[in-house]
């Protein structure tokens, strides 16, 4: 066995990825067969990097790679941090940003992983194990005020390699209802990263959601991507990406080219998201920042909105801070509007771990020419679509000026300032929610409580010198005495008024 160093006596700066540290190799001497293994120890200070990579010389020979590792977690006052620390693996490749050598990462789901060409833990991606120097990635999360002290065991088994698995990715297209309204969930982990579901038991409760499309979108890992194409089917579209899970923020890649790894190792100050962002686009996805106003440590959305495609604005059960979330995108709508530029639509997603999560829990209901990757992303990109909390409920939303015209969600009613408007939505499955309409100048209309049956329809008139858009809320009865209005049963993308 041997012992490593903490940070404080054997660290050197790392080349590629700022705020991190390497410390001393781990070293293993070539064997014909059988198994080796190594402990090293260390301790990471209160105000330690983001990263910090412990080097292991791989020689030649090795089947599998193993790492187990603990640390402790003492007690700590309240309000103050305690000991949390993510892992994962970087092989021969290198740790440069961009993840070229990137094999996996569980961040703090898992305390052992191994990876051999064959196979490798969930979270971790099956390849050759080539002699060289690999790294183990360590995220101290949050660290004690004493310190975080760890220990990381690896294990090598010597051996001849297994055959390399050949990943086969889910198709990009299901059967479908040609242009028709698709419901989706694009925020959603399994067992490869933090969940607790298998990707099957995830298509299950999809299906049963009455979603016709999900994402796969787990921390900071692509690794799920080969493992989906069985919980596809005619009747569900099952597209790939990932959550990448930063300090500054998490966003999601909806619909990215399976096999796609998106880095994480940055913070806003950096600069460095707009490269990432222009990679996920390059890779045929969408750029989704999630939970924006989330509480959670580093959960908050920092890099600004310049780079999205659309943000979710609803995550999982509705909480106060998604009602800050949407009071923020109706800011932003507001300004696209008075400023004449591009506006960025709203999603919501379940962000669905493990039970009781439940999956669709909202889900987004986009507008698509087909049950395909390519329609479905068109749909959301162009914000032609709504979010709801279950299947139960649909709605049909638009705006009709005098002379016939008319404009559904995400469009723009091309009128005159002056021309009546006739705003109007149909709702199904809703029993007892009140619905409002919201303008560029607020809330403008309320109607009460919808009948038992759940539907109902609602209108209201305008003009385009009074509303540059309109959108819709679905939502139920607020507490007594509540400061804020009832969670949300539905909302819309607006309806843009005017000309321009």
């Amino acid at each position: 066995m041997g012992e490593g160093r903490g940070v404080g006596r054997r660290a050197v700066f790392a080349g590629g990825v700022a705020g991190a540290v390497t410390l001393g190799a781990v070293r293993f001497a070539a064997a014909a067969g059988g198994v080796r293994a190594e402990t090293v120890r260390g301790t990471l200070p209160a105000g330690a990097p983001d990263f910090v990579y412990v080097p292991v010389e791989i020689p030649s020979g090795v089947r599998e790679v193993r790492v187990a590792y603990s640390y402790d977690r003492p007690a700590v006052p309240a309000g103050t941090a305690g000991n949390a620390l993510d892992i994962g693996l970087f092989d021969e490749r290198g740790t440069a940003l961009g993840g070229r050598g990137f094999r996996g990462w569980s961040g703090g789901a898992r305390t052992e992983f191994f990876v051999r060409a064959d196979d490798a833990t969930p979270g971790y991606v099956p390849g050759p194990v080539r002699a060289g120097t690999w790294h183990i990635a360590l995220g101290p999360y949050t660290v004690a005020p004493r310190g975080l002290p760890y220990e990381i065991t690896v294990t090598l088994a010597f051996g001849e390699p297994g055959e390399a698995v050949r990943p086969v990715y889910p198709p990009e297209r299901a059967k479908g209802r040609g242009r028709a309204w698709y419901r989706g969930d694009c925020h959603l982990h399994s067992w490869f990263s933090d969940g607790r579901r298998t990707p099957g038991e995830i298509a299950a409760l999809a299906r049963a959601a009455g979603l016709d499309f999900i994402n796969s979108s787990e921390h900071n890992t692509h690794a799920a991507h080969a493992h989906w194409a069985e919980a596809a089917g005619d009747d569900l579209l099952v597209m790939v990406g990932e959550e990448v899970t930063t300090r500054n923020g998490h966003v999601v890649a909806v619909g990215t080219d399976p096999g796609t790894f998106v880095d994480w190792r940055y913070r806003a100050r950096e600069n460095r998201f707009g490269r990432f962002a222009r990679q996920i686009r390059r890779a045929g996805g969408l750029v989704v920042p999630a939970h924006p106003h989330a509480t959670c440590l580093g959960c908050a959305w920092k890099f600004g909105f310049g780079e999205a495609d659309a943000v979710e604005v609803w995550n999982g059960p509705w909480t106060p801070d998604d009602e800050v979330a949407l009071a923020d995108w109706d800011g932003m709508l507001a300004a696209s509007a008075r400023e004449g530029r591009g506006w960025l639509p709203a999603m919501g997603g379940s962000d669905a771990h493990r039970d009781p999560d439940v999956v669709g829990l909202p889900q987004t209901v986009v507008l698509a020419d087909d049950l395909s990757r390519t329609a479905v992303q068109e749909g959301l990109r162009a914000g032609r679509s709504y979010v709801a909390e279950s299947s139960r409920i649909a709605l049909g939303f638009g705006a009709s000026g005098g002379r016939g015209e008319h404009a559904g969600i995400g469009e723009r009613l091309r009128v005159d300032p002056q021309t009546p408007v006739t705003v109007r939505l149909a709702v199904t499955g809703a029993p007892g929610r009140a619905v409002r309409f919201v303008t560029d100048q607020g809330v403008v209309h309320t109607s009460g409580p919808l009948p038992e049956s759940g539907e109902g329809t609602v209108e209201w008139r305008t003009t385009a010198a009074r509303a540059a858009y309109v959108r819709a809320e679905v939502r139920h009865g607020a507490a007594a005495g509540a400061p804020l209005p009832g969670a949300l049963a539905a909302f819309t993308n607006p309806v843009f008024l005017g000309r321009e």
